[in-house]
Parts: structure tokens; C-alpha cells; sequence
């Protein structure tokens, strides 16, 4: 039987391997991958020549059937994505959920989990997170607003992410919504060099980010308080 193992790996200091995602992406026939560039430097460090191929949203479906023509060879593949836990906001949930279609039990999918940027921002975040909602990226128009008014309304913590080029769009919206009551806690760079965790209202963030332009880089982990 094949096994499809889904892999975490870094997400940004490369020494946030677990023993066994190493061991795992020696072993397996095939890495899959958002880009083979990246997740070469990953395997060159520990010493790893598994071959590797692309997938990502745009992968035509020949590379999903040559990608099921492997499995049933016996093949055994890992998925990555270029950081933190696969499928987890990333495209390769599609290619988990062709698989458990089209094999059902005749293919192991086995979760090699570690790193996760919803985790360690959470973990850091000082917000309740016994239970929290996960919104993952915010669309760009359409429903956007709708979510706005779902996060001021939310009795728990929500999390989702956003990019460096709409954070401060997003502050303002936030500060439409929220009192300044409500405490939010942006996550950057985590596990880099430039890790920087901040917390504030909404307008206090937006001054802060106002007064240091140079700190908006990298994808944000935005968390906001419940109400």
C-alpha cells in the first residue's frame, strides 16, 4: 500500500524540523511542492536528494494523474507546502480530498505535523484560545465586509491572515468595527529574524505601523479578542 504523507516544515527558521518530517522526506519516492526552489534549500540542509515536483493551484490535472499513476505503482509521496502544515490555507486540501476519493483505504494519508503559523501566533497571542475561529485569508470584496461584522460580533477569538500590501486596510476596516475595548494582536515573521509580535486596539496598531512603515513585511497573523 502507498502512504501519502502530509508534511510540515519550517516556517521561516529551518531548524524547526521535526526528527521525524526529516526522516520522512528522505524515505519517501517523491517531494510534491509550492516551489521546488524553496523546498530544496529545506532538503539540501538535511542532506536530502529526494527527487521533487511542483503542485500548487494552477498544476494542470496531467500532473494529478501522474501523481495517481505513482500511487498506484506503490509509490509513496510527501506533500509540503513552502511553509508550516499543508492544506491549512493552501491548495494541497484539494489534492488530500482527490486521493481519499479516488483510493479510499488502498492509500495510506498520513499527517506529519510541526510547524504552524496559526499556532505559534496563537500561542504567543496572551488571547483566550481554548476555542477560537479560524478564517484563514479574508477575500479581497466579495463577503469581506460580511466578515468584518462576524469578527465584531464573535464572543471568541478569531484568526486569519493577511498580506503586507492590505494590512493597514484591514487595521482601518477593524477600526470601523471595533470598540477600542477590543484588544488585537498582529504576528510577523515568526520564527525569523524579524519576528515581532504587537498588541493593541486597532488604532493603536495603526499608529504603530503608521510610525514604522519599514515593519510591514511578511504575511501577518491577525488575532482579535471576542467581545
Amino acid at each position: 500500500m502507498a502512504t501519502f504523507y502530509v508534511v510540515a516544515t519550517p516556517i521561516g527558521n529551518l531548524e524547526d524540523i521535526t526528527l521525524r518530517a526529516a526522516r520522512v522526506l528522505k524515505d519517501v519516492d517523491l517531494v510534491l511542492c509550492e516551489d521546488t526552489r524553496v523546498t530544496k534549500k529545506l532538503l539540501n540542509k538535511y542532506d536530502t536528494d529526494t527527487p521533487t515536483m511542483s503542485y500548487h493551484t494552477h498544476s494542470k490535472i496531467s500532473k494529478e494523474e501522474k501523481i495517481f499513476s505513482l500511487l498506484e505503482e506503490g509509490k509513496d509521496l510527501a506533500l509540503v507546502s513552502d511553509a508550516g502544515t499543508p492544506t491549512i490555507s493552501d491548495p494541497g486540501v484539494v489534492l488530500v480530498s482527490k486521493i481519499r476519493e479516488r483510493f479510499g483505504k488502498d492509500v495510506k494519508i498520513e499527517a506529519i505535523p510541526g510547524a504552524s503559523a496559526l499556532g505559534a501566533a496563537v500561542s504567543v497571542s496572551g488571547l483566550p484560545s481554548s476555542d477560537f475561529l479560524f478564517l484563514g485569508f479574508l477575500p479581497h470584496k466579495k463577503g469581506r465586509e460580511t466578515l468584518f461584522k462576524e469578527i465584531k460580533d464573535s464572543k471568541r477569538t478569531t484568526v486569519f491572515y493577511e498580506s503586507p500590501h492590505r494590512i493597514i486596510k484591514t487595521l482601518g476596516s477593524l477600526l470601523e468595527h471595533l470598540s477600542n475595548s477590543r484588544k488585537v494582536v498582529l504576528a510577523r515573521e515568526l520564527t525569523k529574524i524579524h519576528e515581532e509580535v504587537v498588541s493593541g486596539s486597532a488604532e493603536e496598531l495603526l499608529s504603530y505601523f503608521g510610525e514604522h512603515p519599514d515593519h510591514i513585511k511578511g504575511e501577518f497573523v491577525v488575532m482579535v479578542a471576542g467581545r
